[in-house]
């Protein structure tokens, strides 16, 4: 079986919601948290040998996650710099390639989607032996955690009362049924092997249409609700699912493969104090306070920086 990527995410009834919402949440991202470096993201300069720098990608819990990693190699009195909100895994990895990044939070099994699009996933220790295998020579992957993120196709209410989907439906529940409906993702969800190629080849679904939205963030979440799109690209830690009253399709054939947090780093630019104390934050990240501490910025709105810095607190890690 080959598996396969991680590319995320609250919105309000209120006509143009998604519009606000993508604003406020630009603004809030770019804002707080660590993104009160307002340097441009994409820029390649490095950093000097002194400072590591963590990146994030384009969404919500990547921008929390560099933040709370982050906030650990401080707590270790390492100097930390952060270049968050950058965009897609093929922008990042170029990045960390020439040095330009230290440390970005990845997905192990949507890295080695990246990096091999026909691998198979068949274990967290094969996932990350085989991506190692396959990374630049100059980057490693540390510890992965517990706490999984993965991609799903997800319908909304109206979707799953008509086909009768339920929580324990699969993809393959949604074979008859998706020639009728427009599936929502980034645009990068339509090319890869993990999103609608995958689809295709493992489950036989082939959609109506497919609407290039953002990577589970705001724009497929609205999308989503208001039924312009009836199934979508959300992810499984995304406080919307639950809010929305949202069907996560269950992946029995493994298409989506393993989605651990996991660090990617750029191996010269990280002392092995700093590896310890990124593999110390991993050790103690699981799914379930994963999804609460996204609910907690994205729900509640709380800054990500100030919930990153409490439960490291509360972990015994700040």
């Amino acid at each position: 079986m080959t598996s396969n990527a991680h590319s995320s995410r609250s919105l309000r009834n209120h006509p143009g919601a998604a519009a606000v919402a993508l604003a406020a949440t630009t603004v809030l991202l770019a804002g707080c948290s660590s993104s009160d470096d307002t340097s441009d993201p994409l820029a390649e300069e490095k950093a000097d040998g002194s400072t590591v720098v963590v990146g994030s990608n384009n969404f919500a819990e990547s921008i929390l996650l560099a933040d709370i990693y982050g906030e650990a190699l401080k707590a270790k009195g390492i100097k930390v710099s952060y270049k968050p909100n950058i965009g897609s895994r093929e922008t990042t990895y170029g990045l960390l390639k020439n040095g330009s990044i230290t440390v970005l939070p990845e997905y192990n099994g949507s890295l080695l989607a990246y990096l091999d699009a026909k691998a198979e996933q068949t274990s967290l220790e094969a996932v990350n032996a085989a991506a190692k295998a396959k990374l630049d020579p100059k980057l490693t992957l540390l510890e992965s955690s517990p706490a999984e993120d993965k991609d799903s196709v997800t319908v909304n209410q109206e979707t799953a009362k008509k086909y009768d989907l339920t929580a324990e439906s699969t993809l393959a529940d949604l074979k008859d049924a998706a020639p009728e409906l427009v599936l929502g993702g980034s645009p990068e969800f339509q090319t890869r092997q993990q999103g609608m190629v995958g689809l295709e080849e493992v489950y036989g679904l082939t959609f109506k249409s497919f609407k290039a939205l953002d990577a589970g963030g705001p724009l497929t979440q609205a999308a989503l609700k208001k039924n312009t799109v009836q199934a979508a690209d959300l992810f499984t830690t995304d406080p919307t699912i639950t809010k929305e009253k949202f069907v996560v399709l269950q992946d029995p054939e493994n298409l989506f493969g393993f989605a651990n947090v996991t660090p990617l780093v750029y191996k010269s630019g990280l002392s092995d104090e700093g590896v310890a104390a990124l593999n110390a934050v991993s050790a103690k990240l699981d799914t379930k306070t994963l999804l609460d501490l996204d609910s907690q910025v994205q729900l509640e709105s709380k800054d990500p920086l100030d919930v990153a810095k409490a439960w490291l607190n509360s972990a015994g890690l700040a």
